[in-house]
């Protein structure tokens, strides 16, 4: 569905862009567009790689385990369906190490399995059960403590100090990240208390 919303309003512009005679402009804009988009990507690398390299470290060191078994009690608590020596939880737990991070390029692939385990854990079902609902909500609005992507744009556009945005990224996801919670729980017992 999204993808044909995407060539609707591609088809829209460019047809309008004809009509209007401005089409020259938005072939401009394209190839600029395409141009620019490479550069960011080819700025982004290497500090991803970097970002990537010491989470790398991190796992092989036995850091993020200790950071996973520092934080296993509270998400315990967050997906109580979940046994703690499931699969799910390491891969619910690598998520949020890596979203913690600012590595959602890390953190995705880690979601999806843990979505995968939570699944299996379901019976293979294809409905949703509390725990994914919850997982969906901690993800999207993920504690962020070193925004990694974002001071990696800063630096790709020479900012003068890119890692300006750290604290106010800190003091935002952890408001939206108990905000996700306190909703999560609110419509979890209004389903519960109508059965």
């Amino acid at each position: 569905m999204v993808n044909l919303i995407w060539v609707a309003l591609t088809v829209i512009g460019i047809g309008y862009a004809m009509l209007n005679g401005t089409i020259d402009e938005v072939n401009e804009s394209v190839f600029n567009g395409a141009k620019e988009a490479v550069t960011l990507c080819i700025g982004l690398i290497s500090i991803l790689v970097f970002w990537l390299g010491m989470m790398r470290i991190a796992e092989d060191s036995g850091l993020l385990k200790k950071l996973s078994s520092l934080f296993r009690p509270i998400v315990s608590k967050l997906f109580p369906e979940v046994p703690n020596d499931h699969p799910a939880m390491g891969y619910i737990l690598s998520n949020m190490m890596a979203n913690m991070f600012g590595l959602g390029n890390a953190a995705t692939p880690l979601g999806i399995k843990a979505m995968e385990e939570l699944k299996n854990l379901n019976g293979g079902k294809n409905e949703t059960t509390r725990s994914m609902i919850t997982f969906l909500a901690i993800n999207t609005s993920s504690i962020t403590l070193i925004p990694t992507t974002v001071i990696a744009i800063r630096m790709n556009y020479h900012s003068a100090s890119p890692t300006d945005i750290v604290g106010p990224t800190l003091v935002a996801t952890i408001i939206s990240g108990i905000g996700a919670i306190l909703i999560d729980r609110y419509f979890y017992y209004r389903r519960s208390r109508k059965g």
